[in-house]
């Protein structure tokens, strides 16, 4: 009830209708647009995920490796040590994080900093640990590389999702909601005008039958009078 009622709101004029036409032109438009926007994203999209799934495999395996490492070096070297070493190696890191656009959605761009370190590079005395622990540490220190790849490739991934989503319900909102709306209101003005134009031409036909049927009574009623008449009728009008 209600949609028939927003319709019969519409101005049934010409002018109206031209305008209702241009506006179903510019949603149809903006639609397709979108629609090329997604396309783009969702190439991108899935362009990303083969590398966020590439990583996460590489991750999941130096983890483990890592964790391997750190308890092979927990049950064969001494613990001060071992504390000593990770107390010695620790330190902040700082990141560089840019922006780019990728269909007019900003993602992170993390400068490539490795945060592996050599030996010598770690803090700790090279004579007062192990191998293990220098495998440890490094194994540690290319899973943080790999974290910090990840970070950007997820970010990038979960934003261009979240693009995608909203731009789907736009799609969705001109497909089904307002294009449908628009055609309604221009087909029911266009009815109306073509019926406005039929009652019109109805009326002028019957106004035009009842001329020519009062014109044919005159022209009967001036054929009946008599020829006299009928010549002072001509003089008159000469």
């Amino acid at each position: 009830m209600q949609e028939g009622h927003d319709v019969e709101q519409v101005n049934p004029t010409r002018m109206e209708l031209i305008k209702k036409n241009a506006q179903i032109r510019l949603a149809e438009q903006g639609r397709d647009l979108l629609k090329e926007k997604m396309d783009a994203l969702i190439q991108e999209f899935f362009q990303i995920m083969e590398t966020v799934s590439t990583s996460r495999n590489e991750l999941e395996i130096l983890s483990e490796a890592a964790r391997r490492s750190l308890l092979a070096a927990q049950a064969v070297d001494d613990s001060v040590a071992l504390a000593s070493a990770s107390f010695a190696s620790k330190r902040l890191i700082s990141l560089d994080i840019k922006g780019r656009n990728i269909m007019g959605v900003p993602v992170p761009i993390i400068e490539k900093r490795s945060v592996s370190r050599t030996i010598c590079e770690r803090g700790y005395s090279i004579i007062g640990v192990s191998g293990r622990i220098d495998e440890t540490a490094e194994k540690f220190e290319r899973e943080l590389d790999l974290i910090i790849g990840l970070a950007e490739t997820e970010t990038a991934l979960r934003r261009l999702g979240g693009e995608i989503q909203m731009t789907r319900r736009r799609v969705n909102a001109l497909e089904q909601v307002m294009i449908p709306e628009l055609k309604k209101q221009a087909k029911y003005i266009r009815i109306t005008i073509e019926e406005r134009e039929r009652e019109d031409l109805f009326r002028l036909k019957k106004v035009k039958k009842i001329l020519d049927r009062k014109k044919k009574i005159k022209t009967e009623k001036i054929a009946g009078l008599p020829q006299s008449v009928l010549q002072e009728i001509a003089i008159e009008t000469e």
